[in-house]
């Protein structure tokens, strides 16, 4: 008896006491008592005992009742309620009589339906039952009067589908009535059996004895007997039917559902049973066995015999060989035996030779199925071929057709090691496609042998005719077993060679995961490792196309291979579908060890033959690894790839011009953009073409022409006009573009990874005014640039700007006022600003800054690119760029705002290219003039303070003045600017950071503090000693929430306000009471009230901004740029404040790089030709330091000083400045709007109230007077005339030329350097309107003017004089500085039109000089004689009418022809008889207020001056005069008050005929 366990022992004890409390009958604890007697509960340990009970009474209930004979069985899912206890699973129980293969055949019908089996109990129990079946007692096994009945208890996965319990249950008694049939009819079959062995040993019929003795052998326990029916054939009939009532076990019933028709393969046909002289047919039957184990049933047909040794019969016998057929010696198994024998004997092997063992081994091990089924022929080929793999291991396939075409046999041997259950499958999907087979059973042997063995069951519709290529099996399952290693290797050493083929495997096969060789053939892997490689050596992505090899829906199949953290799918996606593609699927592949990274898509194209063209496919390869490697911007416009086929370039210059054309206000997203070049893709490319044409190395001028007209054809075929204004943008700017790199290479011979572009910005209509000459568009996918130019020489500084969207409305912005600012040096304005579209956050401040310089540094090379060099004197076009416009090699940078530290990085870059500015390319380097130790720029604005304050009455040296500031000591303009002056009081200053403090400062100890923080690096206002701060004043942080006000402080802003923001205060402040209000930072802060805080353009400081009409400072100081808008300056000139604007206060800081850079372009000539080297150069350079600074604050002064004195005449100039306005708009030099000068309406408002233009309005005007007139210069030879090199020298510090002066001439930018001082000269001192006046009154052009008016000045010695006369500042009231010279412009203004006339008839600038120097001289040494400078000063202005009339006595002299001393005794004489002069000044008081005004009293100049030379020759020629009559005409005039035009034309007619003239 087995031993119980006590946890067993214990819970039957529960059972019973369940049980017993649940008041069970008697019959139920007896019942219980049997059913868990033998069961092993510790397999039911995770069941309570409640549950085991419910269970074993839920099975009684069952069992009550159950007839003979008769099996039954109940599937349920245990509910409490309706069951009395509760599973999760579902149960099978069933209630039999005892017999073999139950439990067997029950759970192979749960297996086969893939379910679990969680419990399984098989109490067998002695059972006493009533006729009916009731069940009466439960008796003790094996006592009498008991009959065994098997109780099976099963728990399986639970099933919810009532349909499915009802098949299951149906198929379950099926089985068991299949069991009992088998076993029920056992004994007659094993009979049957015995007289078929008895018949076999009485036939004569071939091998019948070794028949009988295997059947025989069969009987004795070697086969489970299933089935058993007989098989006859009807007198005269050749076909066999069945024997009725002869069928045993599962084959009682002729229509069984299952084995009915198992024999159905099998011949019934005499005649073809009796091919086969074997007396025996061992084969298996058509259905797979239901009782026992599921296996194709063994059938066993014994061939009946009439007296003549005929077939008459068949016994067919179904079952299932045991276990002992399969492990028994085959040589001892009857038949076979026979078999191995015959097979031995025509093999030939010596016996019992190492080859005759093998032999015998092989048909021992064979499949012993197959051995009982085979023929002998198939039998000897077989094993032929076996034998030969012990010999030399290889792959081998051995077929054998069934005799009948139900089966293929198909036996596989291979090498044990590369056995697997993925290269079985493999195998066996292969045999089910080639054989077509509707099912493939296996089975597999592996042993000690070195070889594995697959016996595959290919099973094939009854009756097939096999047509299959053997051989062309075994080598598609040599190509799986090899490997996909293998199949790899052998590839790669196919494609590759040996040796690089063997490294590529070894350092990548063994990586490559399973899914990777189940989804990619060998073939395929080649290239794929090809690229792994590249990958990982370049760390870049890598791109492989292939066509679709699966049936899912792709066109193609696009790989990708990383190194490194492989990309999410959500970052991928978006940029395969820019490209066009709809992405299928996705699967990833990983090289953990290598960090290697393989993702394959299934994609779709646009269209399916998209891929088709080799270009298009390469470019789409290309595109897609820039992309992926962030070379690329992923967009919409990638899509182009493919409808149009563009690569990577042409696509770039697509999205370059968009964006470009974005930034000049096109107003479409970059989206819509993108969309309508799909749309239109044909015009699209046509597009691409006509740039191509013009500038590709092949351009094609008529081809560019041909393609724009198809252009402009296909524009008349798109009907959206939101496209058709897109499409032509696109074609006006490619047809504007002077100038590309696109086709440039960069030194590693491949195209540069960005373009720059070079347009003519006039020539693209729809650009925002004012329009530059010329800008440059700088793009790639990290940055975006532009740079503009006012004109061919131009400079300005490059910004790094934070305005992506509308960074160029920010650079024109700038160049605007850089244009004013430029007027005063050689070079005209420009502006640059770039963007960076990749940074990464400010906190990374090191990553940050070094991301800016790469973008700076690009947009540096994209301009230099585009940029003329010189060399050798000669100008040097830039290689693989086509030019469509002139000459152009002066490009100067300078630093800006975010780029104060880049300039040598620029220089470098320039240096690097060879240009010819070198170190000069970017001014403010370490090699140069640093601003802000030189505090030049401050200064500068400082010469405009003094100028404003000299006019008030103060001196800033010497007098305290109180200030507000917009910075800190730590910047330069600011910082500086505080620094000089000692007597500055500075109440209050704020910056980004601090709001500074100080109601009552201390002149002496703030301005010592001052000096402190600006010394300090990186100081704040923070660091302001408080010690030092008055009572009430103090330092606060931009971010605290509040400040309280001091009495103090409410005291001077007017305020009974205890607490303020900091932008309230900061408003407050803009707002208090000072004498200057100075900005030294950055931003705009006041407007004028008539705007809007939008049109101040600055959204960051729209809480901080006031308006000017409520600023109370006297005078406003601009170092720093826009602090206000030109209008707010112009509403705070109106209304009494002193202003100029930023760029007249700041631009000595430009031209202090504009002398730098001439410099050193001056001294570059020396060091070519070894006169001086590069570190002598710089030491030069330092030591002129102050000279230049020197040089530089001339310019402040005297541009500040000619701004105001025209501003103090405003009143009575308003006419002559509108005429002024109106031919620069004419000229389309000015816009008034953009530049905020009044229209002809408000021109006339201020005349009529008695008011002129303002400070700030003048000072526009004399940036574009002085424009305008260097340009006109420049077309002239005004500037290559010799009489004007001293301005040449001039220009440069003394210091340098006396190692250059031989090198003046050479200058590249001598013409600019002269016209620029030239028109300085003129400008400042003649004011704005001068050169115009002279020419609308003479008719001569700017530069005979100008040529005129430099005579006269050296002849006058003017420019000695206007030194003399600012030497007098502070000295005399200012209102008398400004009337001395207002004097001295007179003088000037009355002399130059006189030296003109000469200068207009052919006379050079030193002739004139000549002709008049003489009697001028003697005529001013006169006035001097005797009087002290002071005094001679005032006298020679005061007698100007003396020194004009020298100039007058010299062209009648001239015209004359008789010497000076008897022309002036003549004048005298004339003089004495008629007063010529009152008349010629009655004519210079006529207005001249337009043009024709202006001409008309011109005339009447030139006829009076042809009256008083016509009545001097009388005089000379001793002629008497008779001008009594005229004296009377002139003195009635002089009685007509005012005289007018008309009556003056009139009386000069009427004297002119009196006197004959």
């Amino acid at each position: 008896m087995p031993t119980v366990t006590e946890s067993t022992h214990n819970l039957r004890r529960n059972l019973r006491e369940i049980a017993e409390h649940q008041n069970l009958s008697a019959r139920v604890g007896e019942y219980l008592d049997s059913y868990f007697v033998d069961v092993e509960l510790n397999a039911a340990s995770d069941a309570s005992p409640e549950e085991l009970l419910g269970a074993a009474t839920q099975h009684f209930r069952l069992g009550e009742v159950r007839p003979a004979r008769v099996a039954v069985s109940a599937l349920y899912t245990p509910d409490f309620d309706r069951h009395g206890w509760h599973s999760p699973h579902t149960v099978i129980d069933v209630v039999t009589d005892d017999m073999p293969f139950l439990v067997d055949s029950i759970t192979m019908v749960v297996y086969r339906r893939g379910l679990v089996i969680h419990r399984l109990l098989h109490p067998l129990i002695s059972a006493e039952r009533d006729a009916e079946g009731k069940l009466l007692r439960t008796l003790p096994r094996g006592a009498a009067g008991s009959q065994p009945e098997s109780w099976i208890h099963l728990e399986i996965d639970r099933i919810g589908d009532s349909d499915l319990i009802a098949d299951l249950h149906r198929e379950i008694v099926d089985v068991l009535a299949d069991v009992r049939a088998a076993v029920e009819d056992g004994a007659t079959m094993q009979q049957r059996m015995h007289e078929a062995d008895v018949e076999m040993a009485a036939a004569t019929a071939e091998a019948c004895d070794e028949v009988a003795a295997y059947l025989r052998w069969i009987a004795v326990n070697n086969f489970v007997f299933l089935g058993y029916a007989e098989y006859r054939a009807a007198t005269g009939s050749r076909s066999l039917t069945r024997v009725a009532e002869s069928g045993l076990g599962i084959l009682r019933h002729p229509d069984h559902p299952r084995f009915g028709t198992c024999l159905a393969g099998i011949p019934g046909v005499v005649a073809e049973l009796a091919k086969d002289p074997l007396p025996a047919i061992l084969v298996k039957a058509d259905a797979r066995s239901t009782v026992h184990r599921s296996a194709y049933l063994d059938f066993i047909g014994v061939k009946c015999y009439d007296a003549s040794g005929n077939i008459v019969g068949v016994r067919a016998f179904v079952g299932l060989y045991t276990a002992h057929v399969y492990h028994v010696a085959a040589t001892d198994v009857p038949l076979l035996r026979r078999k191995i024998a015959a097979v031995r004997q025509e093999i030939g092997f010596l016996p019992r030779s190492h080859r005759d063992k093998t032999l015998l081994n092989v048909l021992e091990t064979y499949p012993r199925d197959e051995l009982i089924e085979i023929a002998h022929d198939d039998l000897i080929r077989i094993a032929r071929g076996i034998v030969s793999l012990y010999e030399r291991e290889q792959v081998r396939v051995f077929l054998r057709d069934d005799a009948w075409g139900r089966y293929v046999s198909v036996i596989v041997y291979m090498p044990r090691d590369r056995f697997d259950t993925v290269l079985r499958e493999r195998i066996s999907a292969l045999l089910d496609e080639t054989l077509a087979a509707e099912r493939v059973d296996f089975f597999v042997m592996l042993g000690e042998s070195r070889l594995a063995r697959l016996h595959f069951i290919a099973r094939t519709p009854v009756g097939t005719r096999y047509a299959y290529d053997a051989g062309a099996i075994e080598r598609q399952v040599a190509r799986i077993v090899r490997g996909w290693s293998d199949e790899l290797k052998q590839n790669l050493v196919g494609h590759y060679g040996e040796e690089r083929g063997n490294s590529l495997l070894r350092r990548y096969a063994n990586e490559l995961p399973l899914s990777y060789q189940e989804c990619v053939t060998p073939a395929s892997a080649v290239s794929d490792l090809e690229r792994l490689e590249a990958a990982e050596q370049s760390g870049r992505v890598e791109v492989k196309l292939s066509a679709a090899q699966r049936d899912d829906g792709a066109h193609q199949h696009l790989k990708l291979f990383r190194r490194g953290r492989p990309r999410p799918l959500s970052a991928i996606l978006p940029v395969l579908e820019n490209m066009g593609l709809t992405v299928l699927s996705e699967q990833p592949f990983s090289l953990p060890r290598s960090d290697l990274h393989i993702a394959d898509f299934a994609v779709q194209l646009p269209q399916a033959a998209a891929l088709d063209d080799d270009s298009t496919r390469r470019a789409f390869v290309e595109l897609l690894e820039s992309l992926l490697s962030d070379e690329a911007e992923n967009d919409g416009f990638n899509r182009l790839v493919l409808l149009a086929g563009l690569d990577g370039r042409q696509i770039g210059i697509l999205r370059a011009y968009s964006r470009y054309l974005r930034q000049a206000g096109l107003p479409f997203s970059q989206a819509y953009v993108q969309r309508c070049l799909a749309r239109h893709f044909q015009i699209t490319r046509a597009l691409v073409e006509f740039f191509e044409a013009l500038f590709s190395p092949s351009a094609d001028d008529a081809r560019a022409r041909a393609l724009s007209d198809e252009v402009d054809t296909a524009l008349l075929q798109v009907s959206n006009p939101d496209d058709d204004r897109i499409l032509a943008a696109l074609q006006t700017a490619i047809e504007a573009t002077l100038r590309t790199n696109a086709y440039q290479t960069g030194r590693d011979g491949k195209a540069k990874d960005y373009l720059s572009f070079k347009f003519s910005s006039q020539h693209i209509p729809f650009l925002p005014a004012p329009a530059p000459l010329y800008e440059i568009f700088v793009y790639n996918e990290r940055v975006e640039g532009v740079h503009l130019r006012g004109a061919r020489v131009a400079r300005g500084g490059l910004r790094w700007s934070d305005r992506m969207e509308d960074f160029r409305t920010e650079v024109l912005g700038l160049v605007k006022a850089q244009m004013v600012k430029n007027a005063v040096i050689v070079p005209l304005g420009s502006k640059g600003g770039f963007v960076c579209k990749r940074l990464p956050p400010a906190g990374e401040r090191e990553a940050f800054q070094a991301e800016g310089i790469a973008c700076y540094s690009i947009f540096i090379r994209g301009l230099l690119d585009l940029t003329d060099n010189r060399v050798d004197e000669q100008v040097v076009p830039p290689s693989g760029v086509r030019r469509r416009d002139g000459d152009d090699p002066y490009l100067v940078v300078a630093a800006d705002k975010g780029t104060a530290t880049f300039s040598d990085i620029a220089n470098a870059i320039a240096i690097e290219y060879g240009f010819w500015l070198g170190d000069a390319f970017a001014s403010g380097g370490s090699v140069g003039y640093d601003h802000k130790k030189m505090a030049i720029t401050a200064r500068g604005a400082w010469e405009a303070i003094k100028r404003h304050f000299r006019e008030l009455g103060l001196d800033t040296q010497k007098q305290p003045f109180t200030v507000v500031g917009i910075g800190d000591m730590s910047g330069d303009v600011f910082g500086n600017g505080m620094l000089l002056s000692s007597q500055v009081r500075l109440l209050a200053a704020f910056d980004h950071r601090h709001l500074f403090i100080d109601p009552n400062p201390d002149a002496a100890r703030s301005y010592a503090e001052r000096q402190r923080l600006f010394a300090l690096a990186r100081s704040s206002w923070a660091d302001y000693d408080p010690a030092l701060i008055s009572h009430g004043g103090g330092v606060w942080s931009r971010s605290a929430k509040s400040i309280p006000l001091s009495p103090e402080v409410r005291a001077w802003l007017g305020s009974d306000t205890l607490h303020m923001t900091p932008a309230e205060l900061i408003k407050a402040i803009l707002q208090a009471p000072v004498d200057l209000l100075y900005n030294g930072g950055i931003g705009t802060y006041v407007k004028a009230s008539t705007q809007s805080h939008q049109e101040a353009n600055d959204r960051g400081n729209d809480i901080l901004r006031v308006d000017a009409s409520q600023l109370k400072a006297r005078v406003i100081g601009e170092g720093g740029n826009l602090g206000l808008t030109q209008k707010g300056r112009i509403e705070f000139a109106l209304n009494g404040g002193r202003i100029f604007t930023d760029a007249i206060d700041n631009s000595a800081g430009v031209d202090c790089s504009d002398h730098e850079v001439n410099i050193k372009i001056l001294l570059a000539g020396l060091i070519r030709r070894g006169d001086m080297t590069g570190k002598q150069r710089d030491l030069l350079l330092a030591s002129m330091t102050e000279a230049v600074g020197s040089l530089v604050l001339v310019d402040n002064y005297q541009q500040t000083l000619a701004i105001a004195s025209e501003a103090a005449a405003a009143p009575g100039l308003i006419e002559v400045h509108g005429r002024l306005i109106r031919n620069l708009e004419a000229q389309g030099a000015v816009h008034r709007a953009i530049e905020a000068l009044p229209d002809d309406k408000g021109l006339n408002e201020r005349a009529q109230q008695k008011r002129g233009l303002s400070a700030p309005e003048i000072a526009v005007l004399l940036a574009y007077a002085k424009i305008t007139l260097k340009q006109a210069l420049l077309e002239s030879s005004l500037p290559d005339s010799d009489d004007v090199h001293e301005l040449l020298v001039n220009y440069f510090p003394a210091a340098l030329l006396e190692s250059c002066r031989e090198l003046l001439s050479t200058h590249p930018l001598k013409r600019d350097i002269v016209a620029t001082q030239l028109v300085n000269r003129l400008v400042n001192r003649m004011g704005t309107t001068f050169v115009m006046q002279v020419s609308d009154e003479t008719g001569a052009s700017p530069a005979q003017v100008t040529g005129a008016w430099y005579a006269a000045s050296c002849v006058l010695g003017a420019e000695a004089l206007w030194h003399d006369l600012e030497a007098l500042d502070l000295m005399v009231p200012a209102d008398r500085q400004m009337a001395l010279m207002a004097g001295l412009r007179s003088m000037t203004a009355a002399a130059t039109p006189l030296v003109l006339t000469r200068h207009l008839g052919g006379a050079s600038i030193g002739q004139l000089v000549a002709d008049y120097h003489m009697a001028v001289a003697e005529s001013m040494q006169r006035i001097r004689h005797g009087k002290s400078a002071g005094q001679a000063l005032i006298a020679l202005i005061d007698e100007q009418a003396a020194i004009v009339a020298a100039f007058e006595l010299v062209n009648l002299a001239s015209a004359c022809g008789h010497p000076l001393h008897e022309v002036a005794k003549a004048l005298d004489e004339l003089g004495a008889q008629i007063d010529l002069d009152w008349l010629g000044a009655a004519v210079n008081r006529l207005p001249a207020g337009n043009r024709w005004q202006a001409r008309a009293r011109a005339q009447l100049t030139t006829e009076v001056a042809a009256l008083r030379q016509h009545l001097v020759r009388q005089v000379l020629g001793g002629r008497s005069l008779s001008t009594g009559d005229a004296q009377n005409v002139l003195d009635e005039l002089k009685g007509s008050e005012p005289q007018d035009l008309a009556m003056l034309s009139a009386g000069l007619a009427e004297i002119r005929r009196v006197v004959a003239c």
